[in-house]
């Protein structure tokens, strides 16, 4: 009933996956979330281990996208600083956003990983179009407060989960 919920893998963080098992996995793009997952929420910083993480994502040749539902603008400033592609006011899970990502990818759902913090945005709306999804934890406990609420009903999901063996670790 909550199968569209669940990750297919779950990382503490981005620095604990390995691009190449991504590659090897038949993964040609990557769509990341911001907020929680590159960087802390409400801040413009990311670590020195994210970028070399993106470059070594890059030199494996995976491409990459940035999706958020942070505004449009504050996910261009941290885009640009990157150079990597990205979408802000995505609307996550809708799977307009998504595709929308893959277009500029250039590839196709199963080609194609979200990587983010948010069982209901991130994992559900690539599930919905059959991406590889990947849970990672929180790099922050700071954030909206919805966001705040919704993260009652996730731990509750991810109690499920776990109860029926549903979770696996780093792939």
């Amino acid at each position: 009933m909550f199968e569209k919920f669940c990750p297919r893998a779950v990382a503490h963080t981005l620095t604990e996956i390995e691009p190449a098992m991504l590659v090897e996995r038949g993964i040609r793009g990557l769509i990341l979330d911001l907020d929680n997952t590159l960087v802390k929420w409400n801040t413009r910083h990311y670590g020195q281990g994210v970028r070399r993480w993106l470059e070594r994502a890059r030199k494996e040749g995976l491409e990459l996208c940035i999706l958020s539902n942070s505004t449009a603008k504050r996910v261009r400033a941290i885009t640009e600083e990157l150079n990597i592609p990205g979408l802000g006011s995505a609307v996550k899970p809708w799977g307009r956003s998504f595709r929308k990502a893959m277009e500029l990818l250039g590839t196709k759902p199963e080609e194609t990983a979200v990587l983010g913090d948010q069982l209901l945005t991130d994992v559900y709306g690539g599930n919905r179009l059959g991406m590889y999804t990947i849970l990672l934890i929180p790099l922050s406990e700071k954030e909206l407060f919805t966001t705040r609420l919704v993260r009652t009903f996730e731990r509750w999901l991810l109690k499920y989960f776990r109860s029926r063996g549903m979770l696996k670790g780093v792939i």
